[in-house]
């Protein structure tokens, strides 16, 4: 198919969550709201974790990099998603369009990673704790983290590569609310087999994987916590990961429907609910989750308050 028969999309025109004229004031709101509750905890998560000494561990240190995806991820599509509210023409031209494909796909690429190193992390804490030190060294935990933005970056690179390879003709209309894969791919005029395959593979990858290291942590340290005598003892060490298991929960199981169920069972609709959750609820829910349910991080904020208004 030759570049010169087509007339090339210069910019796109995004549908949003709804076409509903009268819903697009109250979203606004309310969208802004998690925004803001978004940036606000895992700003704060962040911030409190580089305070408070107790909590420069291995497990706060990977909590403090997944707020930074949380509050990077929310930030690229957030803001654009709010300005298309009130706009009475929602357009995104190609280059910013391939931009934020590229930044998201980088961040979620990085969670989906960085969940699997959170459940490896008390895995070791809960299973091996004599070696527990030894093991998730400042060294280790450093690479494990960079080995997690570096897979990201691969495989932002590998998407991006592949759809910039993409014909886009007379049709612009995403029916979506940001620059998603399969919802660009549904706008294509050339072959998408290459992108397909590239999607399988980094699905199988960045979702499968790392659900499949989550899962068999899991099971170790649930077998583990099964063999402590006191009740006040297993308690505790289910405490640690209740909230990493909420947590990934919510985020795989969107991610999974998205991505990994047959297109065919799947409406845009349906896709486009699952994307808000990884995308927008997620990132609010993360600091939430983790500081509600985590006794260290709520002593922590009490110190710094404390120390602030002395």
């Amino acid at each position: 198919m030759e570049k010169g028969n087509h007339s090339l999309v210069t910019e796109f025109i995004l549908i949003g969550l709804t076409d509903h004229s009268e819903l697009q004031l109250p979203l606004f709101f309310l969208f802004l709201g998690i925004y803001l509750v978004t940036l606000v905890g895992n700003l704060g998560m962040i911030i409190l974790i580089g305070l408070s000494s107790h909590l420069h561990n291995p497990m706060y240190f990977f909590l403090c990099s997944l707020s930074f995806i949380d509050l990077c991820q929310s930030t690229v599509i957030t803001p654009k998603m709010l300005v298309n509210f009130i706009s009475e023409k929602n357009t995104i031209s190609y280059p910013e369009c391939m931009t934020q494909f590229y930044i998201f796909a980088f961040f979620t690429i990085s969670e989906c990673q960085m969940l699997a190193v959170m459940a490896y992390d008390r895995y070791v804490a809960i299973c091996r704790p004599l070696l527990y030190s030894l093991i998730m060294s400042y060294q280790m935990c450093s690479w494990l983290v960079v080995g997690v933005y570096s897979l990201g970056l691969l495989g932002a690179t590998a998407h991006t590569s592949c759809m910039l390879r993409v014909y886009f003709c007379k049709e612009n209309i995403i029916d979506h609310y940001f620059c998603d894969l399969l919802p660009l791919l549904k706008l294509s005029c050339s072959s998408i087999y290459v992108n397909k395959l590239v999607s399988l593979v980094s699905s199988t990858f960045n979702i499968f994987f790392p659900t499949l290291t989550i899962i068999c942590s899991y099971v170790f340290i649930i077998s583990s916590i099964l063999k402590i005598q006191s009740s006040e003892g297993r308690y505790k060490a289910f405490s640690t990961c209740s909230s990493h298991m909420v947590a990934v929960g919510v985020f795989f199981g969107s991610l999974t429907f998205m991505y990994l169920k047959p297109s065919s069972l799947t409406s845009m609709d349906q896709g486009k609910v699952s994307s808000v959750f990884y995308t927008i609820i997620v990132p609010m829910l993360n600091p939430l989750i983790y500081s509600l349910r985590n006794k260290d991080v709520k002593i922590a904020l009490r110190k710094v308050i404390e120390k602030r208004t002395l």
